[in-house]
């Protein structure tokens, strides 16, 4: 058993008989009346994000939840299909489980979480930040660059997403997994 005070951005909790990651919390400490955490939380099973608060000193049950890298290899009409790295077994899972799928590439690695006691997979994460290749985007134009414009640049998983102008076709960018935007060129 734990309590609001150790609330954590990542941590899996036990909350109305289902298991949530919590995304981000705020202690609040109001002039009159208690304290209380304000959360948001998204459930491992549904991928449905909510927002709940607890009153503070509140006791929360937390689940013991691994973190294990796994591969992944393709999608078909079953969902994306994962690799363990030592074992070499393979499993699918449902797209609604995954951060941001429209980023992942054939043999990228990933974290699964596995909830321990049930032995049974939860969500997959991506990396913070992975290495795309732009397959079109329209030429910049010279001397365009003085301001922060952007243009749409297809990338090589099929998504697209607003890039510089001085970003050209066949070029690798970082792109940031959870706001879905252009970080910088990769050399």
């Amino acid at each position: 058993m734990a309590t609001t005070a150790d609330i954590r951005n990542g941590l899996v909790i036990e909350h109305n008989h289902d298991l949530f990651s919590i995304i981000e919390f705020q202690h609040v400490k109001p002039g009159k009346g208690p304290a209380f955490v304000r959360t948001k939380l998204k459930s491992l099973t549904t991928g449905k994000v909510i927002e709940n608060t607890f009153s503070a000193g509140h006791k929360i049950t937390t689940a013991r939840v691994e973190r294990r890298k796994y591969q992944y290899l393709y999608k078909d009409d079953i969902g994306y299909h994962f690799m363990d790295n030592d074992t070499y077994e393979q499993f699918p899972l449902e797209e609604k489980l995954i951060d941001a799928p429209q980023f992942l590439k054939d043999g990228e690695n990933v974290e699964v979480l596995v909830h321990t006691e049930q032995d049974r997979v939860l969500g997959a994460e991506l990396p913070q930040h992975v290495a795309l290749k732009v397959v079109y985007t329209e030429p910049g134009v010279k001397g365009d660059t003085a301001t922060n414009a952007t243009k749409p640049a297809e990338l090589e998983t099929g998504t697209t997403i607003q890039v510089p102008l001085f970003i050209n076709q066949d070029e690798m960018i970082k792109v940031d997994t959870k706001t879905g935007s252009y970080v910088e060129r990769v050399k």
